[in-house]
């Protein structure tokens, strides 16, 4: 399988469609999830075009998780979060839906479940909420 370069995430890191953005530097973007599945639910994606796990360069891998953890830990406090889930998805049969390689890193909060994946848009004024939380909990 090979990049395709009008993935929406290629569009979003082109600056062609906005995104809430919470962390941005040389190599990694990440931004919270339009549709997600509990408060703060924040996508890590590499600057460098690769489709998922099986062709990203290890270098950007790297990167990628580096700030998928500092994420995780802002989000214990911006959402009172008590723990961690992080996803990644490859190829459809392994329910990869945006072939753009992503890391979903959601706090949780015991006894609350998840919602369904892509069954609610958060409105746009909650969302800028949850990122300047979001920001103020990484630059703490």
């Amino acid at each position: 399988m090979t990049y395709d370069p009008g993935n929406i995430f290629a569009k979003i890191l082109r600056g062609e469609i906005p995104a809430f953005k919470v962390h941005e530097d040389d190599s990694v973007l990440a931004f919270l999830d339009i549709f997600p599945r509990a408060p703060g639910h924040t996508l890590v994606i590499p600057k460098a075009p690769a489709r998922n796990l099986l062709d990203v360069e290890p270098a950007d891998l790297s990167k990628v998780m580096a700030v998928a953890q500092r994420i995780a830990r802002a989000q214990l406090t911006a959402f009172d979060a008590e723990g961690i889930t992080l996803t990644q998805h490859n190829e459809p049969a392994g329910g990869q839906e945006v072939f753009h390689l992503h890391v979903h890193v959601i706090p949780r909060v015991a006894g609350v479940e998840l919602k369904a994946p892509l069954s609610y848009k958060e409105e746009m004024d909650v969302l800028a909420a949850q990122a300047e939380r979001l920001k103020a909990a990484l630059a703490a």
